[in-house]
C-alpha cells in the first residue's frame, strides 16, 4: 500500500504543482492588468500651433541665425528633421538642411521647454544672393516628407537678411550649442 501512495504522490505532485503555479499565474496577471497604467497619448509632431518660435541674430559664428521653438502647449511634442524655412516672401526653393547635423534621437520638446536650429545665411562659396525680410517656418513631418500645421512667418533682424545658394539649416537640437556648432 505504501508502495502505491509514494507512486500516487510522485505521479501527482507535477501535475499539482503545475495547476498550482498557473493558478498563481492567472491570479498575478489579473493583478498586474489591474495596477498597468493607463496608455499614455502617442506623442505628436510639433506644430507651429503650439510652438513659439522666434528667429535672432548671433555673433558667432558670422552669417547666422539662431531659431527657437518654444512648446507653449500642455503636452511634450516631437521635433522631426529640420525645419523647412522659405527665406523671403519669394522664395523658389526652400533652404537645405545640414545633413552634417543629424542629432541621434528626434528631439522631445516638453511644454516651456525649447528646440534650436542655426541658420547659416551665406557663405564665400554661395552664389547669387538676397535680401530677405522674412523667414517662414514649417515642422517637418515624421516621414520627413513633408510639413505638418501651418506656417509661422518671422521678420528678420536688421530690417532683412542676406542669404545664398550656400544658405543651410540644421536639425532640431536640444541646445543652442549643437544648434550653433
Amino acid at each position: 500500500m505504501r508502495i502505491l501512495s509514494r507512486r500516487t504522490a510522485r505521479t501527482l505532485a507535477p501535475s499539482v504543482l503545475v495547476a498550482v503555479l498557473a493558478a498563481a499565474g492567472v491570479q498575478a496577471a489579473a493583478q498586474s492588468a489591474d495596477a498597468a497604467p493607463k496608455r499614455a497619448a502617442a506623442i505628436k509632431a510639433c506644430t507651429t500651433a503650439h510652438m513659439k518660435v522666434t528667429v535672432s541674430p548671433v555673433t558667432r559664428p558670422v552669417n547666422h541665425l539662431l531659431l527657437k521653438a518654444t512648446n507653449t502647449g500642455t503636452k511634450p511634442c516631437y521635433a522631426y528633421g529640420a525645419p523647412y524655412l522659405r527665406a523671403g516672401a519669394d522664395a523658389q526653393a526652400a533652404v537645405g538642411w545640414d545633413e552634417d547635423s543629424v542629432p541621434q534621437s528626434v528631439v522631445t520638446v516638453k511644454p516651456g521647454r525649447s528646440a534650436y536650429a542655426g541658420i547659416t545665411t551665406s557663405t564665400p562659396d554661395g552664389v547669387g544672393g538676397y535680401k530677405a525680410k522674412t523667414l517662414g517656418v514649417f515642422f517637418a513631418n515624421r516621414a520627413l516628407d513633408g510639413s505638418v500645421g501651418p506656417e509661422k512667418t518671422l521678420k528678420l533682424p536688421h530690417h532683412g537678411v542676406y542669404f545664398n545658394s550656400a544658405a543651410t539649416v540644421t536639425y532640431w537640437q536640444s541646445s543652442i550649442e549643437n544648434a550653433l556648432y
